[in-house]
């Protein structure tokens, strides 16, 4: 019974991900089964495997698919560091012990390329942030910030100071795709090379 269940659940996965950007349905099994919380047009991050839950993902933000994340490292001050100690298939415990860390907080924008790894020092990744190829990610990672290298270091700010302020005034992130649609086409200047100025005139006209 447990084989068929299995087998039916990859076979529901595999339908409901051909739509993963905005399928709703996907996003409430992720949330309900493996606690992975998945924002509207994130794509990359169906897997519990490389991507183990607690997650909390914004919107909008893109992970190669072969991006993996490490909530928790092995025991290193038990007796072994095997995961016999800690998962209930090896037969050593009765049941999975669950760890108490918080989850891993990706917010909105964020650009994580080919096999990334964050590890469980990382909790937190900030709005907008771009995490280069191979990158191996063991802290937390400012919004906007650039990321690249073993440990990952930040290469500079996507933006500067007063354009990030103006970015994150607009909240463009919780458009949904009919309205980012109008907005590339009545703003494509803006939509590809944003200002400060021109956010803040962009917002002023919205107001009225």
């Amino acid at each position: 019974m447990g084989l068929l269940k299995s087998a039916i659940t990859r076979a529901r996965l595999f339908f409901l991900r051909r739509r993963q950007f905005d399928n709703v349905q996907l996003r409430n099994f992720f949330s309900r089964n493996y606690d992975i919380q998945i924002g509207l047009y994130s794509y990359g991050c169906f897997d519990r495997w490389r991507m183990p839950g607690p997650i909390r993902i914004g919107r909008f933000c893109s992970f190669a698919n072969t991006v993996r994340s490490a909530p928790n490292n092995h025991p290193m001050d038990a007796l072994t560091t095997h995961p016999a100690l800690y998962e209930r298939s090896f037969g050593v415990v009765d049941k999975d012990v669950e760890w108490l860390d918080p989850p891993l907080v990706v917010e909105d924008d964020v650009w994580v390329g080919h096999n990334v790894m964050i590890l469980p020092g990382c909790k937190f990744i900030g709005r907008g942030a771009v995490i280069g190829a191979g990158a191996v990610v063991t802290k937390n990672v400012d919004r906007y910030a650039i990321m690249a290298g073993n440990p990952a270091r930040k290469l500079r700010d996507r933006f500067s100071p007063e354009l990030v302020e103006a970015v994150e005034a607009s909240r463009w992130w919780e458009m949904d795709i009919e309205k980012l649609r109008r907005f590339v086409a009545e703003h494509r200047d803006l939509a590809y090379g944003p200002t400060a100025e021109t956010l803040r005139d962009w917002r002023r006209e919205t107001a009225r």
